[in-house]
């Protein structure tokens, strides 16, 4: 009779966590659309580099359900974003951006899920920034800039000049990726991080169940 009692009872609790983590993801990446609404322009680079806060969530989910579930909130993020406001690179900049954003999220959740301690949220996150900022230069340098150049009808040059105008010492795509794009990553890994640190054992909550 206790066999059959297990039985009942281990399926309901299955569906009630995979409900609860659907959720979870629906809700953060929501906010993450939100977020990305709010751009903060940066003195040191173009005009298109602005930065969001919209891997705020990413990396909260990140650590309360996994690495997995940071993922596909990310990939809803810009699904959503995708579908409101369109494209103008036939998705390859939506597809950047969803590497872009993984990397700094993903291995922060990874070092994280092994010792849930506040050293070892520092530290995934410190490897999370250096990893999006080697990443984001590569995807900047090799497909995100050249499709926009693309898209816009301008040669790379132009997209360069633009960094020259707020900073003289951009005069190739090589500065352009190492005096606006890398700074720009870093930033934003840093202030992301910051705020998940400040906020994530307030929060944290709400989010009772982990996706594996």
């Amino acid at each position: 009779m206790s066999t059959e009692t297990k039985t009942t009872v281990q399926p309901q609790s299955k569906e009630r966590f995979g409900v609860r983590a659907l959720v979870n993801i629906a809700m953060l990446a929501a906010i993450a659309v939100v977020l990305m609404l709010f751009e903060i322009p940066l003195p040191f680079a173009p005009s298109f580099y602005e930065i969001d806060f919209s891997e705020v969530p990413v990396m909260v989910g990140c650590f309360a359900m996994g690495p997995f579930a940071g993922a596909l909130i990310e990939f809803v993020k810009i699904l959503l974003n995708f579908v409101f406001t369109g494209t103008d690179t036939a998705g390859v900049g939506e597809l950047a951006n969803f590497i872009i954003g993984c990397s700094l999220c993903v291995p922060a959740g990874l070092i994280y899920r092994r010792k849930r301690t506040r050293m070892t949220a520092l530290i995934g996150m410190a490897v999370g920034t250096v990893t999006m900022t080697v990443i984001g230069c590569a995807v900047n340098a090799f497909i995100l800039l050249p499709t926009y150049a693309t898209a816009f009808g301008m040669p790379i040059d132009a997209l360069v000049e633009m960094g020259t105008a707020v900073n003289p010492a951009i005069n190739s795509l090589t500065t352009f990726v190492i005096f606006a794009v890398a700074p720009f990553n870093i930033l934003k890994g840093v202030l992301v991080s910051a705020i998940v640190f400040l906020i994530y054992k307030k929060i944290s909550p709400i989010f009772r169940m982990r996706l594996s």
